[in-house]
């Protein structure tokens, strides 16, 4: 009787402890929404205030919280619904074709540059295979750009445009590649048949959900749409997880579900009524769950490592190869845009973070990358988002990609 008091009161006490954890996660979280808006002429990226609230408040610094059971399936929540904005943002911007076909074959330079470049420093000892640095390399933080685009007035200009297209390829193949790469179950030739069974299984979804549409169906989603039933919202989320489930039973990472999921729903909600309903669906992933991802990245975050001497030459590294890696497609757009606009692009297209953090928390729990060289690559991303959308409004100016010049140059778009 007594040993059953004892295991009780532990498990009580390890309850208590967790739950402790998840509200300091949940606080940091709001708090970051404030911290990051804090001054009048200065906003800093979300993203990064919350995986340095994490990191505050986690086991390296004040050790008032740590990473448990409830906050690992809140993050996991939060990661899967991360890639499932991805996938919706790569259909709401209306990117022209021009633009992501060209964004895309400046993505492939990127991933030959960038696998290159990892198994060269897989090669010469760094502790991570190539092709997980070469993915991380070559991403683009398409959610964390358009905020900045829309609010300095670049975003309708052929300058937006050129970013679009050069971020919604640095997200969509990412994801798309990372998925082969990350199973490893049935061999690569395998897998990526099967990626392409998987693609005609979500295109075919994604026809059905837009062509049959049962009167009574389109009503109920009509008549939740401002009441407690929500039909439009649950049938989003079911479709999340029937994706991600299909993902991982096939045998690739459940990211790419979700992601397929964000781009079925961006298609069906690419209409005047969608947005009520993206907005509901934003309400549960950047009010709730993907805040809780970035803030428990922060708790796990090896900060010790990062603020070595080998750290934070790993970090300057990364961040120079960044540049390299997603910055030479921007040559591409030379002719279009000219010298300023096209360096503009590289800087804009070298802003990284969510994907990395992603990347490298998937690749540390399959043993591709060793955590110290993770906390370089998250620390260089982190940087990126602070420093290179700067630079790259420096380089334009405040007066030559202002909405006044839209006129003059969207007929070569």
């Amino acid at each position: 009787m007594s040993a059953l008091l004892v295991g009780d009161t532990a498990q009580a006490t390890v309850t208590s402890a967790q739950l402790r954890s998840l509200v300091l996660v949940l606080a940091a979280s709001a708090a970051a929404a404030f911290l990051a808006r804090i001054g009048p002429h200065l906003v800093l990226p979300t993203v990064v205030v919350e995986i340095v609230l994490g990191i505050l408040i986690g086991p390296q610094v004040l050790g008032w919280a740590s990473e448990g059971s409830y906050i690992q399936f809140l993050a996991n929540f939060g990661l899967a619904l991360l890639f499932f904005f991805a996938g919706l943002e790569v259909i709401e911007k209306h990117v022209p074709r021009q633009a992501i076909v060209r964004g895309s074959l400046g993505w492939a330079v990127s991933i030959a540059l960038g696998i290159a470049i990892g198994y060269l420093l897989q090669l010469a000892g760094l502790g991570a295979e190539g092709w997980l640095l070469g993915i991380a390399l070559s991403t683009t933080a398409l959610g964390t750009l358009v905020p900045i685009l829309s609010d300095s007035g670049i975003l309708p200009t052929p300058l937006g445009t050129a970013v679009l297209g050069t971020g919604v390829a640095g997200e969509f193949w990412p994801i798309t590649v990372m998925s082969v790469f990350l199973t490893g179950v049935y061999g690569a030739a395998a897998e990526i048949v099967l990626l392409f069974v998987f693609g005609a299984i979500t295109i075919g979804t994604a026809f059905l959900a837009m062509r049959a549409r049962p009167p009574r169906i389109v009503a109920i989603l009509r008549e939740t749409l401002h009441s407690t039933g929500q039909a439009a919202v649950r049938l989003s989320i079911a479709l999340i997880a029937a994706l991600v489930l299909l993902a991982h039973d096939v045998g690739f990472d459940f990211v790419l579900g979700a992601f397929a999921a964000g781009l079925i729903v961006g298609l069906v909600l690419d209409n005047p009524e969608g947005g009520v309903v993206r907005m509901r669906l934003e309400g549960i992933g950047f009010g709730l769950l993907i805040p809780v991802y970035f803030v428990a990245t922060g708790l796990t975050f090896d900060l010790d490592s990062l603020l070595t001497a080998r750290g934070l030459g790993l970090a300057a590294l990364f961040l120079a190869l960044l540049l390299v890696v997603r910055g030479t497609p921007a040559l591409l757009w030379l002719r279009d845009l000219g010298p300023r606009g096209a360096g503009s692009v590289a800087f804009f297209g070298a802003t990284a973070l969510p994907l990395v953090v992603a990347i490298v928390g998937i690749g540390t729990d399959r043993g591709a990358i060793d955590g110290d060289v993770g906390a370089s690559l998250i620390g260089a991303a982190m940087v990126s988002v602070l420093v290179y959308p700067l630079i790259a409004g420096a380089i334009v100016g405040e007066e030559e990609w202002t909405p006044d010049t839209v006129a003059s140059t969207e007929a070569e778009y």
